[in-house]
């Protein structure tokens, strides 16, 4: 990286300048160099917002003529700008998947619970009242003994 702004210091080339300058967008933020992907001014080289499209800020500021080094510089700082892009990308993306997991521990937690309550629940269901077999035994030994009568008489 050094000897890029050596090469570029030597060469009396004034994208140096533009480089070290900073342009700040319109709310606030330093401005990105970007490149007109679609429409009659495709390759057109100029500053957006770097929040752009999810701010309303419309920032545009056009980089007037430039020279072969000029082109290069501004490609190579395009892909710094798209490497750092993807990395705050990566970050969010990042941060997201750790929420997810964080979610998803806390729904297998009340998954655990929910199970243990319905087990519990079970349990209890299939379990006969305390007076059911309370009345269980007296009912056989009546049966018993209303058999026994009526076969003695």
């Amino acid at each position: 990286m050094s000897t890029r702004k050596q090469n570029s210091h030597n060469s009396g080339c004034s994208a140096t300048s533009r480089r070290n300058s900073k342009v700040i967008c319109s709310c606030g933020n330093e401005a990105i160099l970007r490149t007109v992907k679609n429409g009659p001014n495709v390759g057109t080289k100029f500053y957006g917002c770097p929040l752009w499209p999810d701010t309303q800020c419309k920032m545009f500021k056009p980089i007037e003529g430039s020279s072969v080094v000029e082109d290069l510089q501004f490609q190579l700082l395009e892909k710094d700008t798209t490497i750092m892009e993807m990395e705050m990308l990566l970050e969010s993306k990042d941060e997201r998947i750790k929420r997810l997991q964080l979610k998803n521990n806390i729904l297998e937690e009340e998954n655990r619970e929910l199970r243990k309550g319905c087990c519990q629940f079970r349990i209890t269901e299939n379990k006969p009242p305390a007076n059911e077999q309370n009345f269980k035994m007296p009912f056989i030994i009546s049966l018993i003994l209303f058999v026994i009568m009526y076969c003695l008489k």
